[in-house]
């Protein structure tokens, strides 16, 4: 068989037995891309020695560029391809990448009426849930023997997050008509996290509004080469902040972005105000009571390690929500918001006491796709979604090889590759991640 490059200077002979030579100069092909393949003659040459005999140089030259064979992939192959990434990323579904010409309007446009529907029942009732799991982690707290308490305190702090979604539902204008009611009650539910609730609402529209873009995106970025590569004392605080610390990254955004007043527009600064003023008043009162009723130990159980478990959910539950390897962070000019919240958002399904205690949180891409459907009408959203299109849409079950892909390699944004891994920018300074790598169960 003769096959002819591109570059008419050179022709590639290959026999019966040299077929599986062939195959080896498109090693790097995806079935589900077309184009061309750039392949060096020096590459062509060192990698098999023994076929050197059917390369045929006609005139000078190093460079030999291979054009595909004009037979568009088969469906199946662009299947079988994303299903074998889906296995190695720990994911159930990876969708298909969403065509350009399609407006978030047009997927919004598909949802059912009802699911934007307001139901004051079923938002008290999850007030109800919250409240009442929360007091139960409380009481559990108080009557389990030391080694029972990090059941106590796994409970408490995944019914705490419940209080968290139930603010989340208020700043989205999906708890209530009454828009001073939600307010009041936003407030209320992130005192005990002490999360000022008007500067986390403003900062959270803004990753509604700018999802996954680069730079605008307030809730979760990668990281930068040149910030990575800026000091070796930063460096080492990354690596360890996005690698074994990044299930509590959430803390260091807490902090970061919700107390200072110069990261407000003028107009935002009054409310921020107020808001602050109820978290520092809930502070100076709550935790010297607790202090004074059960000591500062006391202060560690009821107030601390809940706190540090809602936390864990805080960031587990937004980096599984937006980070993969193959999502893509994208600048302002390149991004499209159909893509970036259909089609860049994942769908995680966690154990059901988690999902009722945290109110479906997870059942996040029809979340995406409009914030003003309520938390208990997500369910059918992401039904109707997946009737839809659901081909384009990612899915997974929380495993440990999902986690330990997120942990383990994606890290500092690359344009082409999305991410890079810490050991291979650093790998002196990178044994964090190698332990992950050593210890993680890779479980999916």
């Amino acid at each position: 068989m003769v096959c002819r490059i591109a570059d008419p200077s050179v022709i590639l002979f290959t026999g019966p037995h040299q077929r599986t030579r062939s195959q080896k100069i498109t090693t790097h092909y995806s079935p589900c891309m077309t184009g061309i393949q750039h392949l060096t003659w020096d590459r062509l040459l060192l990698k098999d020695e023994k076929h050197k005999k059917w390369l045929i140089p006609m005139r000078r030259t190093r460079t030999v560029q291979a054009v595909d064979v004009p037979v568009a992939p088969s469906s199946a192959d662009c299947a079988k391809y994303r299903k074998q990434l889906a296995e190695s990323y720990g994911f159930r579904q990876i969708g298909e990448p969403l065509p350009n010409n399609v407006r978030l309007k047009d997927v919004m446009d598909t949802l059912p009426k009802k699911v934007f529907e307001i139901d004051d029942v079923k938002a008290w009732k999850a007030v109800l849930i919250s409240v009442t799991s929360y007091a139960l982690g409380l009481f559990m707290i108080s009557k389990a023997p030391w080694y029972l308490l990090p059941f106590a305190w796994a409970w408490t702090g995944t019914a705490v997050t419940g209080f968290f979604v139930i603010g989340h539902d208020c700043a989205h204008k999906s708890f209530s008509r009454n828009k001073l009611v939600e307010d009041i009650v936003g407030t209320l539910a992130f005192l005990p996290l002490i999360y000022p609730y008007e500067p986390w609402r403003f900062k959270h529209n803004k990753h509604h509004a700018k999802t996954n873009m680069l730079e605008e995106d307030t809730a979760w970025h990668p990281v930068w080469k040149a910030e990575f590569d800026s000091s070796p004392i930063l460096r080492k605080a990354i690596i360890f902040g996005y690698g074994p610390f990044r299930p509590w990254m959430s803390m260091a955004h807490w902090l970061i972005w919700h107390f200072d007043l110069k990261k407000f527009k003028s107009n935002e600064i009054q409310r921020v105000k107020i808001s602050l003023a109820c978290v520092f008043g809930f502070m100076a009162i709550g935790w010297p009571l607790i202090i004074y009723k059960a000591g500062i130990m006391g202060w560690i159980k009821f107030w601390l390690m809940p706190w540090l478990g809602y936390h864990f959910w805080m960031s587990t539950f937004t980096m599984v929500h937006h980070t993969a390897p193959h999502i893509p962070f994208k600048s302002s000019d390149e991004w499209n918001a159909a893509q970036a919240q259909l089609n860049g958002t994942v769908h995680c399904d966690y154990p059901s006491w988690i999902e009722i205690l945290c109110h479906d949180i997870n059942v996040h891409i029809p979340h995406h796709v409009s914030s003003r459907i309520p938390h208990y009408n997500l369910r059918v959203a992401h039904k109707s979604l997946q009737e839809n299109w659901g081909k384009y849409m990612n899915e997974a079950a929380w495993n440990w090889r999902l986690m330990k892909t997120i942990m383990t390699l994606c890290h500092v944004y690359d344009k082409e590759e999305n991410y890079v891994a810490f050991d291979k920018l650093a790998p002196e300074d990178s044994q964090p991640v190698a332990f992950l790598k050593r210890v993680m169960p890779d479980y999916a």
